[in-house]
């Protein structure tokens, strides 16, 4: 069976995406490349593509701004600023209003889109709900040369590894060998 031309273990689509650019060797290929890419990316998320795919330029700094979102988040520090900036930016573009719905006997406010998101206003939307939810918090994988980024939403936020198999079982072998050294 073939490997999968992008990792998506984040947990959140706006992980993945930082994920392109990242991987589980020291200097890992950056997976979006071109606009095609890109495209291949979007269609492997199921991502809309109404307005067409966002340009590569604007990819790359979008993906930069949310690569320095998850470091800050990794460490325990505030976001950015301009990183927040850049996703309302995102999240501006989207067109809808508000509207009063009833769910199960009572009524809640909702926000209706005009249209299905864009690609970069749906990450936009990952990274935004990710943000606001006090209980996932954003991990760097532990394993020696893996630099992928996770939602850790376990109960005692004690996740190591983006992936326990490839990552935690790597670590594991290793140990094994240091300790029969």
């Amino acid at each position: 069976m073939a490997e999968p031309e992008f990792t998506l273990l984040g947990d959140a689509l706006w992980l993945d995406f930082v994920n392109t650019a990242r991987g589980r060797v020291t200097s890992p290929p950056d997976l979006l490349p071109d606009g095609a890419a890109v495209l291949r990316w979007a269609e492997a998320q199921r991502l809309d593509l109404n307005g067409g795919a966002p340009s590569l330029i604007e990819v790359q700094q979008f993906r930069e701004r949310l690569s320095a979102l998850a470091e800050a988040l990794h460490a325990g520090l505030q976001p950015p600023g301009g990183t927040i900036a850049a996703i309302n930016q995102q999240l501006a573009q989207g067109g809808g209003c508000h509207q009063l719905t009833r769910i199960s006997g009572g009524w809640q406010l909702r926000f209706a889109p005009e249209r299905r998101a864009s690609v970069l206003e749906a990450i936009a939307q990952s990274a935004a709900a990710s943000l606001a939810d006090s209980v996932r918090f954003v991990r760097r994988c532990a394993g020696e040369s893996c630099s992928l980024f996770f939602i850790d939403d376990s109960s005692n936020q004690s996740r190591r590894w983006c992936n326990a198999v490839e990552c935690g079982g790597q670590m594991k072998v290793e140990r094994r060998r240091g300790l029969l050294r």
